[in-house]
């Protein structure tokens, strides 16, 4: 039994595990007063981790019928991500394996969205790609070992996917998290109203979206606050597509550049219907979990940790966070 615990960001996350990957539980408690600032304010993360985690990790364990002594290993995110948010999940982690005398796993956030693909429900064998594409992270990975041997392939020199939708959103005054209220929004515009940049000057399969961000800013300001209002669906359409044509074709390139055929997609971006569409309709044998494991969870953790090791104990101690996807394992 695998109890894995996930901070990286606002949500307080944990779920429980067998050794063999099923999920017996999988427990997300969101932080919703970020709506209040258009965006993850780290201290009040940090300060909601706090009260929110403990009683999140008793539901994953009430919810798997599991008691803490049943609990063989656990996992945890050590980055990329917040730090302060980090550090109380890998706290409560470290305690945890303390305290019941078990071993502890470190686990990298990007690592956790690959993961998440082994959950699709669906046989998943390297090599094969991964899109992740989330609020924080952009990229392409070539898998041709769960876990361990893996390489970034492309990556964003700017803005991450996800962060463009949330800056598009606040943007069209649709709020926050963008993804979810800008693909609500596009379904009512057209996708062709607006001309925004793909990119199309940044080669191989690297991502640029921060163009596009100062591109949808000039296009509201030019039409004015009433015909910006009026036209909020065309441009959240016309974004939308942008963002998805982008992605659509740096994985088709890296697909005709690798060779590897089979795509799996992870990250919070993955849940977006239109890119999901997008992918598919380009002829990408395209892999995706449930919408649960896109968005940030512990089950991906706990998945990912199946292929790590344990860390000895004063490794375990000693564990730090780190921020950036610079000082992620590879």
């Amino acid at each position: 039994m695998i109890l894995a615990i996930e901070t990286s960001c606002d949500d307080s996350c944990a779920a429980v595990l067998t050794g063999t990957g099923e999920v017996l539980s999988s427990v997300v408690g969101s932080q919703v007063i970020h709506d209040l600032y258009g965006g993850v304010v780290p201290e009040i993360a940090a300060r909601h981790h706090l009260e929110l985690l403990l009683p999140v990790v008793e539901r994953a364990l009430s919810d798997a019928n599991v008691e803490l002594e049943d609990l063989e290993r656990v996992a945890v995110t050590q980055g990329p991500g917040l730090v302060g948010a980090l550090l109380v999940g890998i706290a409560t982690a470290k305690g945890l394996a303390v305290g019941l005398d078990i071993p502890l796993r470190a686990v990298d956030h990007l690592h956790g969205h690959v993961a998440a693909s082994y959950l699709a429900g669906v046989e998943l064998e390297p090599p094969f790609l991964c899109l992740v594409a989330s609020g924080g992270h952009t990229l392409i990975a070539n898998i041709q070992e769960p876990g361990s041997d893996w390489s970034i392939v492309g990556t964003t020199i700017d803005d991450a996917a996800g962060e463009a939708f949330d800056k598009g959103a606040r943007i069209l005054g649709l709020g926050y998290p963008g993804g979810p209220l800008v693909e609500k929004e596009a379904e009512a515009g057209d996708p062709a109203a607006f001309d925004f940049p793909r990119a199309a000057g940044v080669p191989g399969v690297d991502f640029s979206f921060a163009g596009l961000k100062t591109s949808l800013l000039y296009a509201v300001r030019d039409l004015g606050e009433a015909e910006a209002e009026a036209r909020r669906a065309d441009l959240a359409a016309s974004y939308q597509a942008a963002i998805v044509d982008q992605l659509v074709e740096r994985v088709s390139r890296a697909v005709e550049t690798t060779g590897v055929s089979v795509v799996a997609f992870g990250g919070g971006v993955a849940a977006n219907s239109a890119a999901r569409m997008g992918l598919t309709e380009a002829g990408i044998n395209l892999v995706v979990p449930p919408t649960k494991y896109c968005t940030d969870n512990a089950a991906m953790i706990g998945r990912a940790a199946i292929e790590l090791p344990d860390l000895p104990r004063e490794a375990a101690l000693a564990l730090d966070a780190y921020s950036t996807a610079d000082r992620s394992a590879r």
